[in-house]
């Protein structure tokens, strides 16, 4: 695909990609997969948290989000605070031009419209709406493709998500929840779409590696995350923290005590001190971590598990994709919508009050379950695969217009 002149299409890619969360890049493969199968002809580079990453392991250009190198740690002093505040200033400028560089720039995936995890408003939220309106000054269309998105709290935060989506050309949500939440904070959503996750795009892993139903349960891969509650919950971070490894720590304990190996999974860089936490605490020859350094890596360790008990919502994704037995820590209604789509919505557990003991409870019912949950699962993973061809082919004919890429530029004139 070529715009009017002849010159590959400009494509870009926005997003905290490259910074260690594995959800993140798999998202950024899902979209470059589709962009070299439909548009191999595209110029792409990204705009996003570590670019140095994403250039190794993608093969394409990319810029540093922000100007103030020292963005994501806690300005104390006075010449940290006047640095961090100079450069929001300079990143409204950087951002501009990159923008305008670009005949399409892609938001891929990511719960990039939520705060779920604990977020300031002057961090990512004021850097999408940068882009959003950026896109709209220069004309350039942005697109949020199968986007998270849940209520926010915080009135600067929700404000500055609100006109990040009104600003987009074009939005799709990854679940109904998504969509829901962002008409109640006021964007008009009657023409925005539901697709899967992005992630259900990715090649699945080879069937050869599950275990056989006839023969020994496989390992139980246990996935953790350095859980703090959410955005209102950091009066009692701590004790919700304490609390979801507390009650993890007894999980996995019983489960070395019953002779279960147990794969320990993480999806961001920040889990690894509770992984080094559990492993202290349970010391068991059986209980192992993986290094999993992609989500294709963690598909191949949930696809040779005999169920998979996790937290993060793309270590979910991972073992949901894989066809696994998988039981939900829920951490946010995201994860519960997922597990619901899936079928398998009676497996949740709450990651704020984990209880070992109902939890074991749930995990032995959903093995007993186990030939019935795959069947479920391998008809939904068909099905998510057949929808997000339809979300492609969409954006295909929203961005990329047969006759040139000038006429995108006239897709939403209004917020």
């Amino acid at each position: 695909m070529k715009p009017a002149d002849g010159t590959p299409v400009r494509v870009g890619v926005f997003g905290l990609l490259g910074s260690g969360n594995l959800g993140n890049d798999g998202s950024l493969e899902a979209v470059l997969g589709y962009l070299r199968a439909r548009h191999p002809d595209a110029a792409v580079d990204a705009l996003c948290g570590g670019p140095e990453t994403v250039t190794a392991r993608y093969g394409i250009p990319a810029t540093r989000l922000h100007w103030y190198r020292g963005e994501y740690r806690t300005a104390s002093r006075a010449g940290s605070v006047a640095a961090k505040g100079l450069g929001k200033l300079v990143d409204v400028f950087r951002t501009a031009a990159w923008v305008r560089r670009h005949d399409v720039v892609i938001v891929p995936g990511m719960g990039v419209l939520e705060a779920t995890l604990p977020l300031r408003p002057w961090g990512f939220p004021y850097s999408l709406f940068l882009l959003c309106a950026a896109g709209r000054l220069t004309g350039t269309p942005t697109a949020l493709v199968s986007v998270g998105a849940a209520p926010i709290g915080s009135r600067s935060t929700r404000a500055l998500v609100r006109w990040a989506a009104r600003l987009a050309a074009y939005r799709s949500y990854r679940d109904t929840e998504s969509r829901d939440a962002m008409r109640a904070m006021g964007v008009d959503t009657a023409h925005d779409e539901v697709y899967p996750d992005l992630a259900f795009a990715l090649p699945a892993p080879r069937a050869e590696t599950a275990p056989e139903p006839s023969g020994p349960p496989g390992p139980v891969c246990v996935g953790v995350m350095a859980f703090h509650g959410g955005n209102d919950d950091r009066a009692r971070a701590d004790e919700i923290h304490r609390r979801y490894l507390d009650g993890t720590i007894r999980f996995v304990r019983a489960l070395a005590d019953d002779g279960r190996p147990v794969r320990l999974l993480t999806g961001d860089a920040v889990d690894a001190p509770v992984v080094a936490a559990v492993l202290d605490a349970v010391d068991s020859p059986l209980v192992t971590a993986a290094d999993a350094a992609s989500l294709a890596d963690l598909m191949k360790e949930t696809a040779a598990a005999g169920a998979v008990v996790a937290t993060r919502y793309h270590n979910l994704i991972c073992a949901l994709k894989a066809g696994t037995p998988t039981l939900a820590v829920s951490y946010a209604a995201k994860s519960d919508a997922l597990m619901a789509g899936m079928g398998v919505g009676a497996y949740c557990h709450p990651a704020r009050e984990v209880d070992a003991d109902r939890l074991l409870e749930q995990f032995r019912t959903l093995e007993r379950e186990a030939a019935e949950v795959r069947r479920t699962l391998a008809e939904r993973n068909l099905a998510a695969a057949r929808r997000l061809e339809q979300q492609f082919t969409t954006l295909t004919a929203a961005l990329f217009p047969a006759h040139g890429h000038h006429h995108a530029h006239a897709l939403r004139e209004t917020p």
